[in-house]
């Protein structure tokens, strides 16, 4: 039998970036980033990879009032915008979206900037990525959702982890990545009083209203009237022309 040796050689020094990828939507670099963030203050990161509509509008937005969270703090809305998933809209579309409702909303406590990011739907490990990540572009605090980065088993379709798996892990750690975690509320639309928190709708025997993702984008495509309390208009238009440009797009091939 013959034995193999490995020599392995450790190699340091500084490293040099010869030239940043070209992009179809803007990607400001963690340097640039932190460079338009307000000194001294709290900065909440918000990571999506979706199009934003109310209710995710509502995550953030009363995410800046958490208990954790000093008064006059920021909000990074940070979406990832590089592929993911085939039955995601394509990242310069999301781009697009993101710029409109930037526009509508010209609210001075929201930042935006786009990650160049591909999720991976890991899960908790997938939710401390985030944080590092989030980090290293000026944040303090990270918003985490119920079933971050989550997945279907392969064998039974249901979800792989459980709903506060990435919340929990991130708790966890956020202080020895000196960082800490803003679990975001279950926010609910209602009737009577608009969005408020799912246990407060409950409680009070509010009438909720609620749209699948699946009738969303069916009432999209046969160019149906989308509730205001759903969807921004100015998201929904973005949307729609996309959907437009693919139509044309097949039809001429």
């Amino acid at each position: 039998m013959r034995a193999l040796l490995c020599v392995c050689t450790a190699v340091g020094g500084r490293v040099e970036g010869l030239e940043l990828p070209e992009r179809v939507f803007p990607c400001a670099t963690p340097a640039e980033v932190r460079s338009t963030l307000p000194a001294n203050t709290d900065v909440l990161a918000f990571q999506c990879r979706n199009p934003i509509h109310r209710a995710h509008y509502e995550l953030f937005i009363r995410a800046l009032d958490a208990a954790n969270v000093r008064e006059g703090a920021v909000c990074l809305v940070h979406p990832t915008c590089g592929p993911t998933q085939d039955d995601d809209i394509p990242g310069v579309v999301r781009y697009r979206t993101y710029e409109v409702l930037k526009a509508e909303a010209n609210n001075p406590r929201l930042r935006w900037a786009y990650l160049p990011y591909s999720m991976h739907m890991a899960g908790p490990r997938e939710a401390i990525q985030h944080m590092i990540i989030r980090k290293n572009y000026g944040c303090t605090h990270f918003i985490i959702g119920r079933d971050m980065a989550g997945c279907k088993s392969t064998i039974s379709g249901e979800d792989f982890y459980g709903p506060y798996d990435a919340q929990e892990l991130a708790g966890a750690n956020a202080a020895e990545l000196n960082m800490q975690t803003v679990p975001s509320l279950n926010i609910a639309y209602t009737q009577e009083q608009g969005y408020v928190t799912a246990d407060v709708a409950a409680a009070e025997k509010l009438t909720q209203l609620s749209l699948s993702g699946t009738k969303f984008r069916k009432m999209l495509r046969g160019g149906e009237e989308i509730p205001e309390w759903f969807a921004f208009k100015s998201v929904v238009q973005v949307l729609r022309d996309a959907i437009k440009e693919e139509e044309q797009a097949a039809a001429s091939n």
